[in-house]
């Protein structure tokens, strides 16, 4: 009597995150894991490499057309932003979403005030609502010159984080208050580092401590401490 010769069950091959972007944006796992690391995702560790593939994956954005990209954080690491192309993809992308629509408010002398989105869903009797107010989101860059625009873009994003629930996720000004923050931070740090040099009890500049200060500023402030108490 032959014994059946027994075949091991192959468990099923474990498709990575990398290899899932890959098979969706139909290019090689090799070749666009070199363009990343190239381009968009430059500087980014291993782990916040995943991160931001896992992320990329999970709202079907296209990095290799900046739907997300790695934005720098002072100090080391990156900040995962999605741009507004990025946002309006994953918002019109929804099953639910019946369409938007945005109006701006001024003042009695024609300025800007703030902008109002709202956002419908076919699953929903009435309008998802949100305001921005300018006052709140300005910020002193190139892009907002144009006030309408970017104030529209930052009422979409908030009205869709709502109506959607999207998370894990910032815009190009969230990324930047993240790396200000990180700034005020650091500079807080060197200010409360021992031993006490006389030096270093100087409160730092109110330019500094914002977080609209340039990396310039920042550096050469915290270069002067750090030389001041050696």
């Amino acid at each position: 009597m032959s014994a059946l010769a027994t075949i091991p069950a192959t468990a099923p091959a474990k498709v990575s995150a990398l290899g899932i972007m890959a098979s969706r944006l139909n290019i090689e796992v090799d070749k666009l894991h070199a363009s990343l690391k190239a381009t968009v995702f430059k500087g980014a560790t291993a782990e916040e490499f995943i991160v931001l593939t896992v992320v990329a994956n999970e709202y079907g954005l296209n990095p290799l057309i900046k739907e997300i990209y790695a934005f720098p954080a002072k100090g080391g690491g990156i900040v995962p932003v999605v741009s507004i192309d990025g946002w309006l993809r994953i918002t019109n992308d929804h099953p639910q979403m019946d369409g938007l629509e945005t109006t701006h408010e001024h003042d009695t002398d024609g300025r800007l005030v703030s902008c109002t989105c709202r956002i419908y869903r076919k699953d929903r009797q009435y309008p998802i609502v949100a305001t921005e107010y300018l006052a709140e989101c300005k910020r002193n860059t190139d892009p907002w010159k144009m006030e309408h625009r970017m104030l529209r873009h930052k009422a979409i994003i908030q009205c869709a984080r709502i109506a959607f629930g999207f998370s894990g996720i910032t815009d190009e000004d969230e990324g930047q208050v993240i790396r200000g923050a990180e700034k005020v931070a650091k500079g807080r740090e060197i200010a409360r580092a021992e031993p006490l040099d006389p030096f270093r009890q100087v409160p730092l500049p109110a330019a500094v401590l914002s977080a609209d200060a340039t990396d310039e500023e920042i550096d050469a402030h915290f270069a002067e401490m750090e030389g001041g108490a050696q």
